[in-house]
């Protein structure tokens, strides 16, 4: 099985516009537009945006975003795979990259919004230390909406 690669990209390629486009179109489905908390292109493109594309096969199979808030955090945005690539750990290994980045740029914690009706997403986290808060930011109580934090540990 061939391996997959994590590394910061440009999120202006038409591969990564599909991929953003899929996650869309999947939220859409799930949410309605109120509750759907979603960045635009442009928005990926500021200098603040640490923006990860995986691929296989140099195929763009997914992407995520460590977006930093100014306060010694930074929220995950745009987390999306493939659902052809759906089961190869992708997410795990997207996740992995960001919270390195996160520990090489010294934020103190990564937080998170997600929705209630992704089982997926929510055990991705869960499983990697992530625990529900408040909502924090410019984000309001939303009962589709899931909020979740984790400390960045230092390196020795």
């Amino acid at each position: 099985m061939p391996a997959v690669t994590i590394a910061l990209e440009p999120p202006r390629q038409s591969a990564v516009v599909r991929l953003l486009e899929l996650s869309d179109a999947y939220a859409a489905s799930l949410y309605p537009a109120e509750s759907n908390h979603m960045v635009d292109l442009s928005s990926l493109e500021q200098p603040a945006v640490s923006f990860f594309v995986a691929r296989r096969d140099g195929d763009v199979v997914g992407c995520c975003a460590l977006v930093e808030a100014g306060d010694g955090t930074a929220e995950i945005k745009r987390m999306f795979v493939d659902p052809e690539a759906r089961g190869l750990r992708v997410g795990k290994l997207l996740l992995e990259a960001l919270e390195a980045q996160a520990e090489q740029v010294g934020f103190q914690a990564i937080r998170l919004e997600t929705g209630i009706h992704q089982p997926e997403a929510i055990n991705l986290y869960k499983t990697a230390g992530y625990v529900e808060r408040p909502p924090f930011g410019d984000y309001r109580p939303d009962p589709l909406s899931l909020f979740m934090e984790k400390p960045v540990r230092r390196a020795a």
